[in-house]
């Protein structure tokens, strides 16, 4: 046992020499401290606002400690740029070390003050980290741009909104009855994740062909500016009434827009031209017992395309609904679905419904919802959904429909769709798609493009090219 009793002591000997053992300093000026970027770029930061949070990671990939005698930015307390670096906030951070192939953090956000510049603006910093009579540079980039800014804005009377700067709402915007909000050509509307646009008055969007109107969330980095669900959508209530959009682009909500309710004056409640909805987390046009008219319009992955509940009047002209499965929203629901009921504590309640969809496209990616247009019908009150010349993709024809000159389960073969990299273009042509000259003339003279329509129309929002 002897030899063993002396092994063990060896041996527990060298582990406590190991462990007591410091890693040596390393002070040459040879030595190299690696970053992960040379730079960090903050896209569209809205001034007064902040952005998302940065890092780098900075690496000691020697065999010795480094030691940091400093890391700061370079415009001080006064710059735009804050920092944390290795867990301590500030402008200038002392005194640290990095152990031999070991690494640390350092993060970032910038915040731009206003200053009188219409167009987007450059603001630059740098920070430096010294070791070892050493010095690395970390460069800053941040575009800056000045806005209106409303922050839970109760908007009365009559307000003009025009393209000068860009207006972000925090916090949510809320038309009153009664007041009306015109929105011009080329306007951006960006929104915060707290910030639904409520209606009870009259919303008028003008955009044109070349000059759409935006309405999107207000995180524009790269990482967040494609995601769904980055605000809560435009909401027509109860009082609201004759609203029209026109050429915009509504996109990266929860929803996108929900009409509540009839009209409480003639007409539709919404008249929605040339637009395109997408990428909305749930549905991204639906109507609760109200009244919409579609003409011209892309409605494109989102949770569900057009959802129509407890009845009302609807008319689509010319619509191209398609939705394909992505990293965020996977295809699991029709891309049309309407009924004429609710259902409360196990109550039924029925309403009136007339819809009328014509030279129309309803389609999706896979085979993972058997029936993308469902039609869905309870009790006895006036019942009307027609569709005519329309190519939609389902096992079976809808139910309680009257149904002219449609195709089904023909692939309208889009131009390019591509979800893994989140390429999509739903204009036909490039093919001989079965949509080309399948259409009636239904009053749509242009397509979604501008393009003149012949005797012959195509379904969908485009004309083949």
């Amino acid at each position: 046992m002897k030899p063993f009793i002396l092994f063990c002591a060896i041996f527990v000997s060298l582990i406590y020499f190991v462990s007591c053992r410091k890693e040596k300093l390393i002070s040459s000026e040879d030595a190299r401290l690696e970053l992960s970027a040379d730079t960090l770029f903050f896209d569209t930061v809205f001034t007064s606002t902040g952005s998302i949070t940065q890092g780098i990671k900075i690496y000691n990939n020697n065999n010795g400690i480094i030691r940091i005698n400093k890391i700061r930015i370079g415009g001080g307390a006064g710059s735009p740029f804050t920092m944390n670096a290795d867990g301590t906030p500030g402008a200038e951070v002392n005194d640290l070390e990095i152990a031999a192939n070991d690494s640390l953090y350092v993060f970032v956000t910038v915040t731009i003050n206003p200053d009188n510049q219409q167009l987007p603006f450059l603001v630059t910093d740098s920070i430096l980290i010294s070791f070892n009579s050493r010095e690395e540079k970390l460069q800053l980039q941040a575009f800056g741009q000045n806005a209106h800014f409303l922050r839970a804005n109760l908007l009365q009377g009559n307000q003009v909104w025009n393209n000068e700067l860009p207006y972000v709402i925090l916090g949510g915007l809320q038309i009153d009855t009664g007041a009306t909000l015109t929105i011009e050509k080329g306007t951006r509307i960006y929104l915060h994740a707290d910030a639904p646009l409520i209606v009870d008055g009259t919303l008028i969007v003008n955009g044109t062909k070349t000059d759409s109107v935006v309405f999107a969330g207000d995180r524009l980095d790269k990482e967040y500016r494609d995601l769904p669900a980055a605000w809560p959508g435009i909401y027509f209530r109860s009082t609201s009434k004759n609203n029209s959009i026109t050429y915009s682009i509504i996109k990266n909500g929860y929803q996108g827009i929900i009409c509540d309710q009839p009209s409480t004056g003639g007409g539709p409640k919404l008249k929605i031209n040339d637009c395109v909805i997408d990428n909305m987390y749930e549905a991204a046009l639906s109507g609760l017992s109200s009244s919409i008219e579609a003409v011209n319009c892309l409605i494109t992955n989102s949770g569900i395309n057009i959802l129509i509940l407890k009845g009302g009047d609807y008319i689509f002209k010319h619509c191209t609904a398609a939705s394909y499965s992505n990293l965020f929203i996977i295809h699991k629901n029709p891309v049309l679905y309407i009924n004429n009921w609710d259902s409360t504590a196990g109550i039924v309640n029925t309403y009136s419904l007339n819809a009328a969809f014509i030279n129309s496209i309803l389609w999706s990616d896979d085979n993972s919802v058997d029936n993308e247009v469902v039609v869905s019908k309870r009790g006895n009150n006036p019942f009307a959904v027609q569709f005519d010349n329309n190519l939609y993709k389902a096992m079976a024809d809808p139910d309680f429909s009257i149904l002219n000159n449609n195709l089904r389960n023909q692939d309208p073969l889009f131009d390019s769709v591509n979800a893994g990299t989140g390429y999509y273009d739903f204009h036909i042509g490039k093919n001989p798609s079965p949509a080309i000259n399948f259409g009636i003339l239904a009053g749509v003279p242009k397509d979604l493009d501008g393009r003149n329509r012949d005797n012959r129309p195509d379904a969908g929002c485009y004309e083949a090219r």
